[in-house]
């Protein structure tokens, strides 16, 4: 017999609950212990319903994705106050994003579904199998948007992650959403020695990779700092958003730069965000030359973050100047923001009116090539924006390099917690790629983070100031940064394998 759900309440409110209770666990809150509550009791009630219809199991986890997202992206919202053109958009962006997020969580509800699960261990199994590939689907498909995984709330404690150097993030979020998922097991149609098995196991997985990631981190920090050769200076300014639209002389905010950066005559290399400067770009940057002469010497080098016009197109960079402003080295940004950087679909959406969310009209390009940037023999891998929230892709070249830079203009996110989801990002690429991380944002967090994770230095949204690097230590190639997520699909075979072996025992 099928019921009837659309006259069934808590069909919905179940898995809606579930995905506010979830978001709790995400930065900046991290009660990630919540989710031994909702995942558990998301499976739970839907093995509990016994739904026949394929359509209902996808709308069940699609309201889960909804609540999940309507409730940890609404920041989008944030960007869209800036220029008045946008305001009236603001009800569709936080309602239809979480509704087509919501969607990969409906169809490994779906899925899951065509299986016919009961409660039985292997159930626990073949859910986190299925809706972590989907997650990894969605950190890929149509460019990819891999933000708010649930592996995410376990980013402050660092001796639990120590393991992404080996398994990267999607193996890790598999095995994450298979220990939350754990606690089912005890209304599960098994015996106790089954239930007392399975809680057993995934204890001692929890322990051994607390110790194992005690001993890496207890290694690491006896290890001695080595003097770099230069001096790094993080500059983190708060310089209002609006400053692209209200004619902002640029001249005032080199200054402000300049002064926040405590310029002396050492050998330092200054890092600046995102697109600091109003109106000006590379191409007429040297309009700007005796400002910049004012504060700047021969022992100072600039990496700032600027639009670059070539020909026709436009592209977001992060320069390596000179103190003449002369351009050493020069990364156009890879992965651009859908309709923040580049409007999809631009030549039909133009007829109506409708740009990019950022200053200007014309689409942002994308750039194919990420070449490392080299200051005294000190390499770096160049990072704007958002294009470190992925995983496994950062360099394809097998040239060894010190430091990640990541330049970002968080202004966008308001005051809310999408600045805090950023930044977490870099926690985890620090650990997987096992290198340091240097990131400056304007209006956002910006921190010297070591390569496992540990936060060395850190300046908060609400605060400016600059932070000086002189001692560093050299992280290691890692098997996850040599081998990618090639070893995601090694653990979705291990866990194909063992929901076999169970069916096949349990048969």
């Amino acid at each position: 017999m099928t019921r009837n759900y659309s006259k069934n309440f808590p069909f919905y409110l179940v898995p809606f609950v579930c995905g506010l209770i979830s978001t709790l666990s995400l930065p900046p809150y991290n009660f990630f212990y919540l989710n031994f509550i909702s995942f558990p009791f998301l499976l739970l009630f839907y093995l509990r319903l016994e739904i026949k219809k394929s359509f209902s199991s996808f709308l069940y986890g699609w309201i889960f994705g909804f609540a999940y997202f309507v409730s940890n992206i609404y920041w989008i919202a944030n960007s869209l106050t800036v220029e008045e053109i946008f305001k009236s958009l603001i009800p569709f962006a936080i309602t239809i994003i979480p509704l087509f997020l919501g969607i990969f969580y409906g169809i490994s509800f779906l899925i899951f579904s065509y299986f016919k699960p009961k409660k039985k261990v292997e159930s626990i199994l073949l859910f986190a199998l299925i809706f972590s590939f989907i997650e990894y689907l969605r950190g890929h498909i149509l460019g990819g948007f891999p933000w708010n995984l649930i592996s995410f709330s376990l980013v402050e404690i660092n001796q639990f992650i120590q393991v992404l150097s080996y398994i990267g993030t999607y193996s890790f979020n598999l095995i994450v959403v298979t220990i939350f998922l754990v606690p089912a097991t005890i209304l599960f149609n098994v015996t106790i020695k089954a239930k007392l098995l399975t809680v057993f196991l995934a204890l001692i997985l929890i322990i051994s990779n607390l110790i194992f990631g005690n001993l890496v981190l207890s290694k690491h920090n006896d290890i001695s700092s080595s003097p770099l050769n230069l001096i790094i200076k993080i500059v983190s300014p708060k310089i209002d958003l609006k400053r692209f639209f209200d004619g902002t002389d640029p001249s005032l905010v080199i200054k402000d730069l300049a002064e926040l950066g405590n310029i002396d005559d050492r050998n330092v290399v200054y890092i600046y965000p995102e697109g600091i400067l109003p109106s000006i770009n590379l191409n007429k940057i040297q309009d700007y030359s005796s400002v910049f002469n004012n504060y700047f010497t021969d022992n100072h080098k600039i990496i700032i973050g600027i639009t670059r016009y070539k020909e026709e197109e436009i592209f977001n960079s992060m320069v390596l100047l000179d103190n003449n402003l002369e351009l050493i080295s020069v990364y156009d940004k890879n992965k651009l923001v859908p309709f923040g950087e580049y409007l999809p679909f631009e030549n039909f959406f133009k007829k109506y009116g409708f740009k990019k969310i950022t200053r200007g009209y014309q689409s942002f390009s994308s750039s194919s090539k990420r070449d490392l940037i080299n200051i005294n023999d000190i390499r770096f891998l160049p990072l704007i924006c958002y294009e470190i929230i992925y995983s496994g892709s950062l360099y394809k070249n097998h040239d060894n390099y010190d430091f990640i830079i990541n330049i970002s203009e968080d202004g966008w996110f308001g005051d809310s917690v999408g600045i805090d989801q950023h930044f977490y990002h870099s926690v985890f690429r620090s650990v997987e790629e096992g290198k340091n991380i240097i990131r400056s944002a304007n209006n956002g967090i910006s921190a010297y983070i070591d390569s496992k994770g540990q936060i060395i230095k850190k300046i908060e949204s609400t605060q400016k100031g600059v932070i000086e690097i002189d001692t560093y230590k050299k992280g290691s190639k890692t098997i996850f940064s040599s081998f990618g997520n090639k070893i995601f699909f090694y653990f979705l075979i291990f866990y194909i394998t063992v929901i076999f072996l169970l069916k096949k025992r349990e048969r």
